[in-house]
């Protein structure tokens, strides 16, 4: 919680080592020596398990010499705001400001910043710092280095409690931010820094990126329908698997997917037994995936890039016999998620979003739970976030 001077807002998980002593509305306030290197923010921020986002006031750390402050346009919405906001992951801090799918116009850079400049449009995605001295920053993997900061509901290297992209501004290392090119959409390429990188990265890791391969994208909510469209970019013969028929048409005919598989009927599975070299599974919920590995050619993989909350069920056999394998990936390394802009932006390559207002941001809460976007709500912060 915040403590208040009046209309002075002062963040606890600053030290207050040495106080300074000013007049603020005719009334005598403290501020510490860190409190005063903290610059005001605003934003929304859910306080409690309802979830429930509603105007909150907060401070940011001052730029700093290796820091970038963006002024924030657009944040993605993404279904682990969601999990986050209602605690179901069960490591929430309230209050928290959700949003790591963060994308603004540089105001400020730090003296070795080298980069960035001012007027630059930059993207944070979601983490904001790591040790930077372990074996995986040093391959540059922060996203598994045991010292990962994310952008929000985490405490960072001041101490001081991580606050997301449903907010004004925001200051972050230059290291961490990501440098967005001339002519890339900002609020449809703002999603890519986490549903993006989180399908990019393994797809290249495990060979999915070469010309010709089949890869199968279980799922087509966010993740799966810009799997699809790295899929078509990279060159491969791309099949939607989905449990709903519905989906055929937008699949093929607006994506571009090559083919479409219904799950539930097994006719269709069997005529697609052992044809695909690869499979990116973006399935949260729970369900079956034994029979997907059928689809796998020998030595396959598939991918899980969703989090269902219960364990999955998953006989050894279909493993065994064929030599086919699971494996999991979560987002990616700040190279490669740079990588993953540029190529990105290279071939046309962006989310399909539903635009929204701040004030909507609680009913397209209650939507994402439903699955009830095509494929991801993006927040005008720049045009609708208002402290008045």
């Amino acid at each position: 919680m915040l403590r208040q001077f009046n209309s002075h807002f002062v963040d606890p998980t600053t030290s207050p080592s040495k106080n300074h002593i000013y007049m603020e509305n005719g009334n005598i306030a403290a501020a510490s020596t860190e409190e005063v290197r903290r610059s005001p923010a605003f934003g929304w921020a859910a306080r409690d398990t309802s979830g429930v986002l509603s105007p909150f006031t907060f401070s940011r750390r001052k730029n700093g010499e290796n820091d970038v402050t963006i002024k924030i346009l657009y944040c993605g919405i993404c279904h682990s705001d969601l999990h986050s906001v209602k605690n179901e992951w069960q490591n929430s801090v309230y209050p928290i400001v959700p949003g790591h799918e963060i994308v603004g116009v540089v105001t400020e850079v730090g003296g070795k910043v080298d980069r960035f400049k001012v007027g630059d449009h930059a993207g944070v995605g979601c983490m904001v710092n790591s040790c930077r001295s372990c074996h995986e920053c040093a391959g540059h993997h922060e996203n598994h280095c045991p010292g990962m900061i994310f952008t929000y509901n985490s405490t960072d290297a001041d101490g001081t409690v991580t606050y997301g992209g449903y907010s004004d501004s925001v200051v972050v290392e230059e290291h961490f931010a990501v440098r967005f090119p001339a002519g890339m959409p900002l609020d449809r390429g703002a999603p890519l820094l986490c549903a993006g990188i989180t399908v990019y990265s393994p797809m290249k890791r495990f060979g999915f990126d070469v010309p010709g391969k089949h890869i199968g994208v279980v799922g087509l909510g966010g993740l799966g329908h810009v799997a699809v469209k790295f899929g078509k970019a990279f060159g491969a013969k791309v099949t939607v698997i989905s449990t709903s028929p519905s989906k055929r048409q937008e699949a093929v005919e607006r994506l571009g997917a090559d083919a479409f598989l219904v799950s539930k009927d097994p006719d269709e599975m069997k005529a697609a037994w052992g044809t695909m070299d690869g499979i990116i599974n973006t399935v949260s919920g729970n369900h079956e995936v034994t029979p997907l590995l059928s689809l796998l050619k020998t030595f396959g993989q598939m991918v899980l890039v969703g989090a269902p909350e219960k364990p999955l069920e998953i006989y050894a056999f279909p493993l065994l016999l064929g030599g086919k394998s699971i494996v999991g990936s979560a987002i990616g390394g700040m190279k490669e998620t740079q990588e993953m802009i540029d190529f990105a932006a290279e071939h046309n390559v962006t989310a399909d979003i539903e635009l929204i207002s701040m004030d909507y941001v609680n009913k397209a809460m209650e939507r994402v739970a439903k699955a009830d976007v095509r494929y991801r709500f993006v927040i005008d912060i720049g045009n609708t976030l208002s402290a008045a």
